[in-house]
């Protein structure tokens, strides 16, 4: 499959990406709908949770992605790997995030990871970054209790921040002080690998419900 080409950064504030999400039928998404859920917002290209959905057939996976050509060149590859326990959802994660998840079988969601978000470094396109105390609301409600939130970045002021929202809210408890040494999932994201392999730092934390 030839890759498409993306802008790299997509403003989510900006009037086209206010659209409300379409909702896909779920029953003809997943084979089994009762499933715990893996979501992984601002998926990319999908790699990462296509390589997880192979490796653990009991759970579903879904990714979130606000460019449109990845979301369908995902789609494109999970179809041709016949994963019928994974789906990428073409939507704005911080206008689509409540009737994304309200749609679903109660306490399916069971896990999240938000990594290497787009960190928007000017002050005054901070309000663009995704995790917002919105989302963090949405998914306090909507998380089953013991659900996981794994966060990475290689900007550490963008971790710090993420941390920050979760740790503020009295849902969730971070699991350690410190960055986590090593990555709880056992798929690493493209990023994350080619960070490493520059001998770069990627900083990571988790929060349970």
């Amino acid at each position: 499959m030839v890759r498409v080409r993306v802008r790299q950064h997509v403003n989510p504030l900006c009037q086209k990406y206010q659209a409300p999400v379409i909702l896909p039928d779920w029953s003809k998404i997943y084979d089994n709908l009762q499933q715990p859920l893996h979501l992984d917002i601002g998926c990319g290209r999908g790699r990462f949770l296509g390589q997880f959905a192979q490796l653990e057939s009991n759970w579903n996976f879904l990714g979130l992605e606000i460019r449109q050509p990845l979301v369908t060149e995902a789609n494109c590859w999970r179809d041709q790997q016949g994963l019928t326990n994974l789906h990428y959802l073409f939507c704005n994660a911080n206008i689509s995030i409540e009737p994304i998840l309200a749609s679903l079988p109660e306490g399916v969601l069971k896990r999240v990871s938000i990594q290497f978000p787009d960190p928007w470094f000017k002050k005054r396109h901070q309000k663009r970054r995704v995790v917002q105390p919105e989302l963090v609301e949405n998914l306090a409600r909507y998380l089953g209790k013991g659900g996981e939130v794994f966060l990475q970045s290689d900007v550490e002021e963008v971790e710090i921040e993420m941390c920050d929202r979760f740790s503020e809210h009295s849902a969730f408890h971070r699991t350690q002080n410190d960055w986590l040494t090593e990555n709880p999932l056992p798929v690493p994201t493209e990023r994350e690998l080619s960070t490493l392999d520059r001998g770069e730092p990627v900083y990571r934390a988790l929060f349970i419900k």
